[in-house]
């Protein structure tokens, strides 16, 4: 089972997060030939101070 996993900042309402698991998932099953219920999306959340950008934090 293929597994995609997105990690990003917070911000995205529960309405974005299906259309983008939707998506990906449509793509990643067109673009592999596997069969859509067989692919697995997170989205993970990760707030702004976690993360870093060229050296910087975004928080």
């Amino acid at each position: 089972m293929p597994l995609i996993q997105i990690s990003q900042t917070p911000g995205l309402t529960d309405e974005q997060k299906a259309t983008v698991i939707a998506e990906v998932t449509r793509a990643y099953a067109d673009a592999a030939g596997k069969n859509p219920s067989s692919v697995w999306v997170t989205i993970t959340e990760v707030p702004r101070e976690n993360w870093g950008v060229g050296g910087t934090p975004l928080g």
